[in-house]
């Protein structure tokens, strides 16, 4: 399970990383959704078994995690610049493909109860309008602020946005990379991170503050998404759905929101054997679930 465990982490860190789509939307999408929040939830506040197994596990994952991320901000993100419309293709595929794999997974949360449709049209909803209402997407203002001097009230605000935006990449379907951006922070956090990748120290401290509003935001949405999935489960899963096809739309505005913003992706800069090896990466990666799950 290590390598699949370390593939998850990475796909997670590459969504994670630029703007469209989330980490949890790969976890809902690669089927450890439910996996990933108990995971967090007990080293929190699990049993002494339950933290060991739960570390265990979000170990190997960080691992993939990590090396993915730093992947992106070191080499990926000049190619997500240049093949915006490649990569965003891919992630429709991803998303496309995977909608019927989580309905079939979820059907027992999903049939008879068609009344929850209502929180899929709310879940595309705030996706959409947090896309849609994005007030730096095509603008000069998408490079952000600066970082350069780190004030208490700058601190205060990247520490507040960090704790919003983790528990945006934590939640299927909102981009914690989209409100990075909304709120000024997506290039200059994007920036500070691979100076002090490179040695320069000089944004250590804005690094820090990040780590800890991240940290902060975890421990408050763990909780609340492991108690819904808990006991209002049919209600979530039709949400998640929502959140999932709203994305959709995000994916597509995504290139709106880059530091240099290029048009929305259409059906001429839409590539069909990316978005084809996108649906082949999901169903790969499904066949590959279910063969270890034999194997165990």
């Amino acid at each position: 399970m290590y390598i699949i465990n370390f593939i998850r982490g990475f796909c997670m860190a590459l969504a994670d990383s630029v703007p469209g789509v989330s980490g949890g939307t790969i976890a809902f999408i690669l089927g450890f959704y439910d996996k990933f929040i108990n995971s967090l939830s007990n080293v929190i506040s699990g049993r002494k078994e339950e933290k060991i197994e739960a570390f265990k596990f979000l170990f190997k994952l960080g691992i993939g995690w990590v090396v993915g991320f730093v992947s992106s901000v070191l080499f990926l993100t000049s190619i997500f610049d240049k093949e915006i419309y490649k990569i965003s293709s891919l992630f429709i595929g991803f998303i496309i493909f995977a909608i019927p794999i989580i309905i079939k997974e979820e059907k027992s949360s999903i049939i008879n109860k068609y009344k929850n449709i209502f929180f899929s049209i709310i879940g595309i909803c705030i996706v959409v309008l947090i896309t849609y209402f994005n007030p730096v997407a095509g603008s000069d203002s998408a490079a952000g602020m600066s970082l350069d001097r780190l004030t208490l009230g700058l601190g205060a605000y990247i520490f507040v946005v960090a704790m919003i935006a983790i528990s945006a990449m934590v939640l299927p379907g909102i981009s914690g990379s989209t409100l990075l951006l909304i709120f000024g922070l997506y290039a200059p956090i994007m920036n500070a991170v691979k100076e002090v990748l490179k040695f320069n120290f000089d944004y250590l401290l804005v690094c820090f503050v990040f780590g800890f509003g991240v940290l902060f935001g975890i421990l408050i949405t763990i909780k609340g998404v492991k108690y819904l999935l808990s006991n209002y489960r049919s209600q979530t899963i039709y949400l998640i759905l929502g959140l999932m096809l709203g994305s959709i739309y995000a994916v597509f505005m995504g290139p709106t929101s880059l530091e240099v913003p290029k048009p929305p992706m259409n059906l001429h800069t839409f590539n069909i054997i990316f978005f084809i090896i996108g649906g082949g990466i999901i169903l790969l990666l499904q066949k590959l679930k279910y063969y270890l799950e034999n194997k165990n």
